[in-house]
C-alpha cells in the first residue's frame, strides 16, 4: 500500500514537470531572394498574428510570391509587394496593386509598433480585407499602429530593402 501511495505521489509531482519540458514553438522564418541577388531574412510574429503568418507561409510555400515585382516604393515609408498581377502587367498599369489571392483574412491588430523593418499586411478600407499584399517599413509610422496587422520583421538584409525600386522582382521566398 505504501508503494502504491509513493507511486501515486511521484506521478502527481513528476508528470507536470515533464509536461513543461515541451520545446517552445519554433519562430518561423523565411528567406526572400531578389532577382538581382539581394537576400532578406524575415522572422514572423506567430503569437501576435497567427492567421497572417499561416497565410503568408502557405502562399510562400506554394510559390505565390515567386516572380512578383515590388509595385510600390514610398521612400522613408514602405516597399510593397503581393499583387500577382505584377508578374505580367507593366509597372504603372491601371489596377496594379489591387490583386490578391482570391480571398481575404480577418485583421489581427496587435501591439507591435510599425517601425523600420516591420512587415505589415496591406488592406483596403475594410480592416478584414487583407490577402497577400504586404509591405516592409522603411521608417516608423505610428499612424498605422493598431490599424494594420504587423506580422513579422526583417532580421537581416535591411540594406537590401533600402535599395528596392519599383519593378524589382522576387526570385523566391523559402520558408524555414
Amino acid at each position: 500500500m505504501r508503494h502504491l501511495l509513493a507511486l501515486a505521489l511521484a506521478v502527481v509531482v513528476v508528470a507536470p514537470a515533464l509536461a513543461q519540458d515541451k520545446p517552445a514553438a519554433k519562430t518561423p522564418t523565411a528567406v526572400m531572394t531578389l532577382e538581382n541577388g539581394g537576400v532578406i531574412t524575415l522572422e514572423f510574429f506567430l503569437a501576435d498574428a497567427p492567421k497572417h503568418v499561416e497565410n503568408f507561409i502557405k502562399l510562400a510555400r506554394a510559390g505565390f510570391y515567386d516572380g512578383q515585382r515590388f509595385h510600390r516604393v514610398e521612400p522613408g515609408f514602405v516597399v510593397q509587394i503581393g499583387d500577382p498581377q505584377s508578374k505580367t502587367l507593366p509597372m504603372g498599369a491601371p489596377g496594379l496593386g489591387t490583386g490578391g489571392p482570391g480571398y481575404t483574412i480577418k485583421a489581427e491588430f496587435n501591439k507591435r509598433p510599425f517601425e523600420r523593418g516591420i512587415l505589415g499586411m496591406a488592406r483596403k478600407d475594410d480592416p478584414d480585407s487583407a490577402g497577400s499584399q504586404f509591405y516592409i517599413m522603411l521608417g516608423a509610422a505610428t499612424h498605422l499602429n493598431g490599424q494594420y496587422t504587423a506580422f513579422g520583421r526583417v532580421v537581416s538584409g535591411m540594406d537590401v530593402v533600402d535599395k528596392i525600386k519599383v519593378g524589382d522582382r522576387v526570385k523566391s521566398i523559402k520558408v524555414n
